[in-house]
Order: structure tokens, then sequence, then C-alpha cells
């Protein structure tokens, strides 16, 4: 499924259809949509406005084209209405920055995090409530899934070949979610990153799964950003190595508690920026020698910092009921990246 051909796979039925695909390796594990040629057909009808051509596919360099992508997006179980979301998302892999190559080709677990912002939203069903992270809804698991296959069938990112990850994550079969803006007592993430409220945006960087943040003790917003800092203190996470953006996802009872308090989205970065910065007495001698010859790292004020800058960090809620937020790390050596979803 790398190209714009279609395969007559005859009288197959649904399981024989699965043996072969599998034995093609063009699967993820997981049963695989048949893609006929109608319903990859149905796929691209609704970008047909979009006509901006697609850069090379790291790391085999294959050019994507709508209907290569709309068969992975079948495949994956996505409806047509999904489609846009899900072409925003590869064009958002493909920016230099997010630095797909390597992303795919790293030990690191990390596969692309997608946020999905704006109005359409509501439209395709994305859950931005209790349990966005997890099971249950078809849109966020398909979107996500369709653009990792199109990531494993296009780009050519096998697991054991170009894709070295040492353990792997659930990241990497699918990792999308919505902005819960309804609660959100702050500007819409996607306003923060210089867009229309109206508009519909995926934004996508190379993530580890969330790492749960748990308060229910603090009633104050310093008190949950001290424990959100704390959480995030890794000495072992990649973003020390690779001096990346992460994520906080704030639950909407964490948020409305850190709103009420005063607090900014600026405050907030400035705050976990400096309060996370992790002590070099708890960074063994080893790697900080490998930080300071390899990577070009050293301690500022006895301290190594997660973050390029406290505008590295994004901060914005999802999720439902309970005081619970999130940390995503990062691959570290990647961009945070965002396209506006076209609208046919």
């Amino acid at each position: 499924m790398s190209d714009a051909e279609f395969v007559d796979i005859g009288d197959l039925d649904f399981d024989q259809w699965n043996d072969y695909a599998l034995e093609q390796e063009w699967g993820d594990g997981l049963p695989l949509m048949v893609p006929s040629e109608e319903k990859v057909a149905a796929m691209v009808e609704t970008c047909r406005g979009d006509n901006e051509p697609f850069p090379p596919m790291p790391p085999r360099r294959v050019i994507p084209t709508q209907q290569s992508i709309a068969a992975n997006a079948v495949m994956a179980g996505c409806r047509p209405a999904l489609f846009p979301a899900v072409v925003a998302a590869v064009r958002a892999v493909l920016v230099p920055e997010y630095n797909l190559h390597g992303t795919l080709a790293t030990t690191h677990p990390c596969g692309p995090g997608l946020i999905v912002s704006g109005p359409i939203r509501h439209d395709i069903g994305i859950n931005c409530g209790g349990n966005c992270f997890g099971q249950g809804n078809r849109t966020n698991a398909a979107i996500g899934r369709a653009l990792q296959l199109t990531l494993l069938n296009i780009g050519g990112g096998k697991p054991g070949e170009m894709d070295r990850s040492t353990q792997g994550s659930p990241a990497k079969y699918s990792f999308c979610f919505g902005e819960n803006e309804e609660e959100s007592p702050w500007e819409p993430y996607h306003v923060r990153r210089g867009f229309n409220a109206e508009d519909s945006i995926v934004t996508t960087s190379a993530s580890e799964p969330p790492h749960n943040i748990n308060d229910h003790a603090s009633t104050t917003g310093d008190g949950i950003l001290t424990t959100v800092a704390g959480t995030i203190s890794e000495p072992g996470t990649n973003n020390i190595y690779g001096k990346g953006p992460y994520t906080i996802v704030f639950g909407p009872e964490h948020a409305q508690t850190i709103h009420r308090d005063g607090f900014s989205i600026v405050d907030i970065q400035q705050k976990l920026y400096e309060d996370s910065a992790v002590p070099v007495s708890r960074v063994s001698k080893e790697q900080q020698h490998h930080y300071e010859t390899e990577r070009d790292q050293t301690p500022v004020n006895g301290k190594y910092y997660l973050s390029p800058s406290p505008d590295d960090i994004q901060v914005l809620v999802a999720g439902g009921a309970g005081k619970h937020s999130a940390f995503i790390p990062t691959f570290g050596a990647t961009a945070v990246c965002s396209v506006k979803i076209s609208n046919g």
C-alpha cells in the first residue's frame, strides 16, 4: 500500500485478506480493513481542494499521494470525514523540523502524538474529555493509526529495520486526542500557536505515551504546579538528552484551580521550566560526561533544564473529571508542528 496502484485480492475473505496483508508487512498486527478502490476514492474526495504536493517521506524518500495515504487510512478504519485530519497530520510530520527520519530510526520509543484543536473536533467526534488518551473512540484511534500505517508503508518505518526502538510503546499504534477547549480557562492552544479560533488544526510532536500526574490533595495552583514540576523532573528523560519540547496536559479540575489562582500560560511555563530542572547531583557522573562531551551540554546554575526555553513547554487542557494531569515527553530532537486541516 505504498503507491497508488490497486491490488486485486480476488475472492479473499476478510481473514484471508488480513493474512495476505500481514505477509506483505502492510500492517501493525491488528486487523486491517480492505482498501477497495471505491473506499479510497471516497477518502480522496474529501480533500479534492488540497492540491499541494507532498515532499518525499523519509526514510524511503517515496513521495506520498492522496491515494496512497487514503489506502492506509481505509486500512486503519477511518471514515471519509476523518481523512482531512489524516492528511494534515502527514503534512505536519513532513515539516523538516519535525525530524521524521530521526524519530523513526531512533531507539527511543516515540510515536507521533497528535493534538486536534478547533471546530472539527465536534464535527468528526474527537474525544477531548474523559479517557481521551484511551480506548473506545473510533475517531481518535483511526486517525492516529492511519498516520502510523502511512509511516510504515510509505515511509518504510518497519520495526526491526528502520524503526530501531529498543522497547517501543503503545504510542506506535495510535496516539491522537483532542483539546478540551470548552473546559479550558485559557485561550485555545491553536490560537496561542497563531491560528484563528475558527481554524481546525492538527499539531504533532514525536512523543512518548502520557505519564500520569496525580494530585488529589493540593488546593492551590502553586501546589499543583509543584507536583507537576516534581513529576517531570526526570534524570532519564530524553528531554535532558535532546533538549526538546514537551507537553503538559492539564485535566480540567487542575486547570481551573491553577487559573483561579492567577497563573497565566506564561506563568505556568516559567515555573515549570525552573522548578523541573534536574540538579546535577541526580545525574550520574557518566551521564554528565556524556552530555558535556557528546551533546555539548553543560549544567546551568547546577541544573539540567528539560527544554531549550519556557516557550518550548506546550500547555493545554484535555480529559474529564478527576484530579489528574499528564506529562508527554518527546524524543527531544524534534519540533512541535501544526498544520491547518483542509475543509475540502
